[in-house]
């Protein structure tokens, strides 16, 4: 099991630290205990959140809805669950991340 992510019985717990601004939007790696995403929204008025949360319901195969913030709305180490993600993303598969 890797630092940045755990399972609290079917739902997924994602530990992430977010790139705003970003020239593109996806996963760059694991830095620290912690999943790097770069988002090319603009930390206003939740766009940023919005963005991420959206993203991440795409990667695993979700409503939008079934990605909940648990903490970190204005910093960009979060804390999200993801209910009962329908995949999982080949990246969370391997021995080695990036």
């Amino acid at each position: 099991m890797s630092a940045f992510y755990h399972w609290d019985g079917e739902d997924l717990i994602l530990a992430v630290q977010v790139q705003p601004r970003a020239s593109q939007m996806g996963i760059v790696g694991v830095q620290g205990d912690r999943l790097k995403i770069k988002l090319t929204a603009a930390p206003i008025e939740g766009q940023a959140n919005a963005d991420l949360c959206k993203f991440l319901a795409k990667l695993f195969g979700v409503a939008k809805s079934k990605v909940i913030l648990l903490n970190g709305e204005t910093s960009r180490e979060k804390r999200l669950k993801i209910q009962s993600p329908k995949k999982t993303p080949e990246f969370m598969n391997q021995s080695e991340l990036f």
